[in-house]
């Protein structure tokens, strides 16, 4: 069902948001589960009314600080580690989804976004976490690697926060 729902709402999303809607009210732990699984698309691009079905609807008060992407300069095959600290600058406890998107270049030069999932968090005023996620840079069936300057962001809340960049070169011969 949920993957159905999904399908859904990448053609008619005003259907998924309104059916998450309607299901979250009184819904069991397994609804709750269900509605958050149909709209992992939906969330990954930032959908405004998916955010908000979760309870992450307003923007995030925050600040980040002790971003680090390493290495800087990794070789097509290796990994990269990016690592930062989310620090609230709300005044009262507020929920948090925070999630990593890498704008990896393609072979014409443009770019594609990635987004990979990181945190659910419920922070209060000036409580800070520290976040880090290793991602594979290897070639694979479905996605080669490019060589070129890869954007990497934070988004909190559907909102994209810059983290820096890593140069990707080439894989020695």
């Amino acid at each position: 069902m949920a993957n159905n729902l999904n399908d859904v709402g990448k053609d008619h999303p005003s259907v998924l948001i309104g059916t998450a809607r309607r299901w979250m009210k009184n819904a069991s732990k397994e609804r709750q589960w269900l509605v958050r699984h149909a709209l992992r698309s939906a969330i990954k691009r930032g959908d405004p009314g998916a955010l908000e079905v979760l309870g992450f609807g307003r923007a995030a008060k925050v600040s980040i600080e002790n971003i680090k992407i390493t290495p800087s300069r990794p070789r097509i095959g290796e990994r990269i580690v990016i690592a930062f600290q989310l620090t609230s600058t709300a005044s009262r406890r507020q929920g948090l989804l925070v999630d990593c998107r890498i704008h990896y270049v393609k072979a014409n030069g443009s770019t594609a976004a990635k987004v990979f999932k990181l945190k659910r968090v419920d922070l209060g005023p000036g409580e800070a976490i520290k976040l880090k996620k290793s991602i594979s840079l290897a070639d694979m069936t479905t996605r080669r690697r490019y060589p070129g300057k890869h954007h990497v962001e934070a988004i909190v809340n559907g909102k994209a926060m810059p983290l820096g960049a890593f140069q990707l070169i080439k894989t020695k011969k």
